[in-house]
This record gives C-alpha cells, structure tokens and sequence, in this order.
C-alpha cells in the first residue's frame, strides 16, 4: 500500500509562515525511493489543481510556479521518504488545499490534502 500523509497547514495572516510536511510509507515507496520525486501541488476552491513546487529523488534538483518562486522552498532530508515546503510571505492568494505528490516511474500518487487559507 502507498500512502502520502500531508500536514502542517492553518489559517494565517498575510505575511505569515507555514511549513508543510509529507511523510510517505508502504512499500511501494520504501522500495523505490531512490527513484520517487515529490511535489506539492494547490487546489484552491473553484479553480483547477495547480503545480507549486517538485524536488527530485536526489533532494538536489527543484522547480517552483512562478507565483512562488522566492517565497517557497521544497526540501527533502536524507530519509527521501519526506518532504517539506516552507511557506514564507504568504498572501491570500495562496489560500488552497496542499496536496502532497509522489511520481514513481510516471505514476502519480497523492495525499488527501492540508488546508492553508491566508487572511489579509
């Protein structure tokens, strides 16, 4: 079984921080960890799911929306089965549901989602 497990997120004012974590188990992804890149990904209401932030397998490589890019930061300890997103400067809107994502070979998996909604 694979499984995502999102959390970390809250209802803030604007300018506020908020770290987000993913924590993967099963395995499914202990056993292909080492070929496994996380994202998260946004849906906020009545708008499309939309890609915020992708680390690779390596921790090393990232990529962020243009929306996010200096404020966002993804990282991945050692243990490759986590991921975090580091929310800095946060603006309403960035009010959305967080969805953790996990690619193995082309193959998407995700979480049920943490809430973040950003007040002015």
């Amino acid at each position: 079984q694979a499984q995502l497990v999102e959390s970390g997120g809250g209802s803030v004012q604007a300018g506020d921080s908020l770290r987000l974590s993913c924590v993967a188990s099963g395995r499914t992804f202990s056993t292909f960890d080492y070929d496994m890149d996380m994202g998260w990904y946004r849906q906020a209401p009545g708008k499309e799911r939309e890609f915020v932030a992708r680390i690779d397998w390596s921790g090393v490589n990232t990529s962020y929306a243009e929306a996010v890019k200096g404020r966002f930061t993804i990282t991945r300890p050692n243990t490759k089965l986590t991921t975090y997103l580091r929310m800095n400067s946060l603006k309403p809107e960035d009010t959305a549901m967080y969805y953790c994502n996990g690619r193995i070979r082309g193959v998407d998996y995700w979480g049920q989602g943490t809430q973040v909604t950003v007040s002015s």
